[in-house]
């Protein structure tokens, strides 16, 4: 029988509370492609979710033209979510589509996601939890809430979907 070096299981332990890097998440595109956050390490991130039957869904015009505005230093990133009154209930393809075709967006889709629930997806569970993002917690109350992140990968602030994506309340800090 294989002994346990008890100092060794302290020290396997310890590594497991270390906070998880929002850089780490794995998530895909709209696509299906894996999307590597570390690829935007150094930009702060606007992190969006999204519907195409929404009545903040003109905030796409706006998202796009902070992402041109701020091309240089922010990268936007929507993720589609059906879980706010059925309001993405589309494929992929139908929602880049939509998008594309509606509002011209070119800025980065996520795959469909949970935003809240059982089946919160790691990445909204480390934005909207105090213990993993070192900030503070919420919770996704509608579709276009929204949440910067600052170069560093450190949570900035969250704006709820009435904050308009120009809103000096977000540029300030771009």
């Amino acid at each position: 029988m294989k002994t346990i070096d008890k100092a060794k299981l302290v020290s396997s332990k310890s590594k497991d509370t270390i906070k998880q890097s929002i850089y780490d998440i794995a998530i895909n595109s709209l696509n299906g492609q894996p999307i590597s956050l570390h690829d935007f390490e150094g930009k702060k991130i606007l992190f969006v979710n999204v519907a195409s039957e929404c009545g903040f869904t003109k905030q796409y015009k706006d998202l796009q033209a902070l992402s041109d505005q701020f091309q240089d230093s922010l990268v936007i990133i929507g993720s589609p979510c059906n879980q706010f009154g059925r309001q993405e209930p589309g494929d992929a393809t139908q929602i880049q589509k939509f998008c594309e075709l509606n509002f011209g967006v070119k800025f980065l889709l996520t795959e469909k996601i949970d935003v809240k629930g059982s089946k919160q997806h790691p990445l909204y569970k480390w934005l909207t939890t105090k213990s993993l993002n070192n900030k503070k917690s919420s919770s996704v109350k509608w579709n276009f809430q929204k949440y910067l992140v600052d170069d560093k990968g450190r949570l900035i602030d969250y704006y709820f979907s009435i904050t308009n994506p120009l809103s000096s309340k977000i540029t300030k800090h771009l």
